[in-house]
């Protein structure tokens, strides 16, 4: 009998799914799963599980953050490891923001003496996105509180990276109310949050539709914008070695030339 050669598009089934990506994300999170699929190249499939136990109508506020970061993965972790990733990444921005460098360092290290595996935090990703764009002074927006907000603009500073402007929502925004936005909202925050003498824009939260405001925001501004789902898929595409330098809907982050 000869042999049967099954194709999808221009790949061999087979030989298209060659690395997996883990992924923790709040459970109602439904915007960075959509946002990290559009930037997964061929040949990376992305594996996920959440983590709860929070109330989804309350404001997700600084304290709200900390206690979320301090619940245990053990499952999740163990679920991950089932699907045989090589990655762990942690997709909530806010939850080792609120604690600083030094505690979202020691969240990855803990995480990789549970499973044994190597991890990535989007508020890391973040900066190490924003450095290997040589940048230094952004603006930054999202949808978190004040509090928030300040922490997360302190952390960047203790990372060497100064905020000079930044825009943010009137009302406080519960979970699932930050998961409504749209990317014509994160386009116009966009707008307020930049400043003449800032080297890039971030948007953080890995809930909020702003990957798709990117190209705009770019074209608009004439600079880098990163997006917390952006950064996070930079790192894990860096660590894992894989090329990324075509994937467009990333924008200047991805397809620069260096």
């Amino acid at each position: 009998m000869p042999e049967r050669e099954f194709v999808l598009g221009h790949s061999r089934i087979g030989d298209s799914r060659l690395r997996r990506l883990g992924m923790i994300v709040p459970a109602s999170n439904t915007n960075a799963e959509p946002d990290c699929l559009l930037l997964a190249p061929q040949g990376l499939t992305l594996h996920v599980t959440r983590s709860g136990g929070y109330d989804v109508d309350a404001i997700p506020d600084s304290d709200e953050m900390r206690r979320f970061a301090r619940q245990t993965l053990d499952q999740q972790l163990q679920l991950l490891l089932d699907a045989r990733v090589e990655l762990v990444a942690y997709a909530c921005t806010s939850a080792t923001l609120a604690d600083g460098p030094d505690f979202d360092r020691e969240f990855c290290a803990e995480i990789t003496a549970s499973c044994g595996l190597p991890a990535v935090t989007t508020a890391g990703a973040l900066v190490e996105a924003l450095r290997d764009l040589g940048v230094s002074r952004v603006g930054f927006t999202s949808p978190y509180v004040p509090r928030l907000v300040d922490e997360s603009i302190d952390f960047l500073r203790h990372c060497g990276i100064e905020t000079l402007a930044r825009a943010s929502f009137e009302s406080a925004l519960s979970s699932l109310e930050q998961n409504a936005l749209t990317p014509e909202d994160a386009y116009n925050m966009g707008l307020e949050a930049d400043h003449p003498e800032a080297q890039a824009l971030v948007i953080a939260c890995t809930d909020y539709r702003a990957l798709e405001a990117v190209p705009a925001l770019e074209a608009t501004l004439g600079k880098p914008v990163v997006t917390s789902n952006s950064a996070l898929m930079y790192a894990c595409l860096r660590r894992l070695d894989i090329d990324c330098s075509r994937i467009e809907a990333g924008g200047y982050l991805f397809t620069r030339r260096n």
